[in-house]
């Protein structure tokens, strides 16, 4: 099963009021095992970048009112392909996969567009899995931002200082395996588990055939017990 984790970033909320989108990242996973394979492009919107879109993500400075050279982290625009260029070879990576979206309304709505725009073929919505929409019915009354759930998850984000398409797409992918009941093995996107994933529709990750050893040693052990002895009859250790 072959599915896509996707990002987008824009120039703003509302394709039809005039903004674009400036990045698409996306990460293929194959029978939810990252298979190393993804798609990256920036994208100029032939429009001005609005300063609140630009905090958010770092992406066009030369295109501000203000025009100024890129700091580090931030990527200009002026000289990468329109949508028109990357399009079709969009759709020919996305074929008819799932798509795996964070807040999936927003991106579905930018991307159609601008296939739209260009006469190319919509995607239908139902190609659409929203892991907004799956975090909010497992925790409902909890934030669901993916930095509130890479907390929940103890998945690392510190590398997401801004927003960004393909970096997104890779932490929403580590969300995602949680969202839907845990990490693979092997996520690192090792090159057995592309071989393995590319290769066969049904394979999965199978149990090592040894367990792992313990690695407290019987120092600790000793001192462990030794603490619980400490703290009485009445501890809750004891209980347990």
């Amino acid at each position: 099963m072959r599915e896509i984790v996707l990002d987008t970033e824009t120039t703003g909320f509302d394709p039809e009021s005039g903004d674009r989108i400036v990045e698409i990242g996306a990460v293929e996973l194959w029978n939810h095992v990252a298979t190393g394979e993804t798609y990256h492009v920036y994208i100029n919107p032939k429009r001005s970048m609005p300063e609140e879109a630009f905090g958010v993500h770092g992406i066009g400075p030369d295109l501000l009112e203000n025009p100024r050279p890129p700091e580090k982290g931030e990527v200009t625009l002026k000289d990468k392909p329109v949508f028109a260029k990357v399009g079709q070879g969009f759709l020919e990576f996305i074929r008819d996969s799932k798509l795996v979206i964070h807040n999936a309304s927003f991106d579905m709505k930018f991307l159609n567009a601008e296939l739209k725009w260009m006469g190319l073929p919509q995607i239908p919505m139902d190609q659409a899995l929203d892991t907004l929409a799956i975090a909010r019915k497992r925790f409902p009354g909890s934030p669901a931002s993916l930095d509130a759930l890479c907390r929940r998850f103890n998945i690392d984000n510190t590398n997401r200082v801004l927003h960004g398409a393909l970096l997104d797409s890779e932490i929403l992918a580590e969300v995602y395996l949680e969202l839907i009941g845990g990490r693979q093995p092997d996520f690192g996107l090792s090159a057995t588990a592309s071989s393995a994933a590319g290769g066969q529709d049904d394979w999965r990750p199978t149990a090592r055939p040894t367990p792992l050893g313990s690695k407290i040693t019987d120092e600790e052990r000793a001192a462990h017990e030794a603490f619980v002895e400490g703290l009485g009859e009445k501890a809750l250790w004891t209980r347990a």
